[in-house]
């Protein structure tokens, strides 16, 4: 043994990155396009060309898969800038959140989460399979910024991500106002900004 444990050996054929993105986008799609009751095992699996036996092997419940397809988009539509400084990398992340927001990301995520509820009765595997894992992204950046000092806010940094998001968040799904990339920008100084 090297200095690098060994992982256990995986029977069957390993997976495809072909299929599995002809999987996670044909979920998407019909998520999209025909909404969550029309997006089954079965359909995606019609859909995409993959037998289910595949996609049940992959992902064993039909909210992982939806989950999977989501966060799939999501790394698309919401990359993090790895330069720059971190007020600058938060306003056009908040930027394309808002941008997402507005195109059918927007009504994707909301059933997602609403899915999730309705067959768990918590928004918990939403949360541990792609709210945490971006939120502790966008958190590191908060406290860099704050270690800088381009970010002038003393907050604890999840409390920052939590106002900032969960504003936009909260816009959205009331329609309280249209979102807007200068909006978002605004809220991002406002919420950084030293007090």
């Amino acid at each position: 043994m090297t200095g690098v444990e060994a992982r256990p050996v995986r029977r069957g054929r390993p997976r495809s990155a072909e299929t599995e993105q002809a999987i996670l986008e044909s979920a998407y799609r019909m998520m999209a396009s025909e909404g969550l009751a029309a997006t089954s095992i079965d359909a995606v699996a019609r859909h995409s060309g993959v037998s289910k036996m595949t996609i049940y092997k992959w992902w064993p419940t039909r909210e992982a898969l939806l989950i999977d397809a989501f966060l799939r988009q999501a790394e698309s539509k919401l990359p993090l800038a790895d330069k720059g400084d971190a007020l600058m990398r938060l306003k056009q992340h908040a930027s394309a959140y808002v941008a997402a927001l507005n195109s059918d990301f927007g009504k994707v995520q909301l059933a997602v989460i609403a899915d999730c509820i309705a067959v768990t009765g918590s928004a918990k595997i939403f949360s541990e399979r792609y709210l945490a894992i971006r939120r502790d992204m966008v958190v590191a950046i908060i406290k860099a910024g704050q270690e800088d000092a381009s970010i002038g806010a003393t907050e604890a940094a999840g409390d920052l991500y939590d106002r900032i998001y969960g504003t936009l968040f909260y816009q959205y799904v009331f329609g309280f106002r249209a979102l807007t990339k200068d909006y978002a920008e605004k809220l991002v100084s406002s919420v950084l900004a030293k007090r």
